[in-house]
């Protein structure tokens, strides 16, 4: 498959997709190394397609959600960010991304989109796999989270559970 067919063939898998797709899945689905996709997401990018990397792969940002959003602040040790996580996604709601202030680079973001359990494990295990630290780890566990729900109910529970947990920061 030729680059301008095969990043056609990737934006339509990525449009038509409300899970993430892998990178491995996308080479396999086009025959090419995982590095080649890697080369034609940032082609993709350049041209100004919303496409971001998740822990579970690549996702299409699709405008207009209408489901309520907060942004939270935390603070918590390595050790308490699986509970983190999964309280949060136990009400039903979404973690988009996790956000710190760097010293020298500013805002940095990280993008998560964590919905359920499984998703929370998943990136809990890539963390123990890769040995990769937390953008946490940069501000002593300081950290805001974008969040998502269906109902503005489900985001003050979950704040309210994290805020027992001694997780929230008020």
């Amino acid at each position: 498959m030729l680059g301008e067919d095969r990043r056609e063939a990737i934006l339509s898998w990525l449009e038509n997709s409300s899970e993430p797709i892998s990178g491995a899945e996308l080479a396999k689905r086009t025959k090419v190394s995982r590095q080649v996709i890697v080369q034609d997401i940032s082609l993709l990018r350049a041209m100004n397609e919303t496409i971001i990397s998740t822990p579970q792969g690549y996702l299409m940002v699709k405008e207009g959600s209408k489901r309520p959003r907060r942004v939270i602040a935390c603070k918590h040790t390595k050790e308490q960010a699986e509970l983190e996580l999964i309280t949060l996604v136990d009400f039903g709601v979404s973690v988009i991304d996790v956000i710190v202030e760097h010293p020298i680079y500013g805002e940095l973001t990280g993008s998560l989109h964590l919905n359920s359990r499984f998703d929370v494990e998943k990136f809990v295990q890539k963390l123990k796999t890769t040995d990769a630290r937390m953008l946490s780890g940069l501000t002593n566990g300081l950290h805001l989270h974008t969040i998502e729900a269906d109902t503005t109910e489900q985001l003050t529970k979950a704040a309210e559970a994290l805020e027992k947990l001694g997780i929230l920061v008020s």
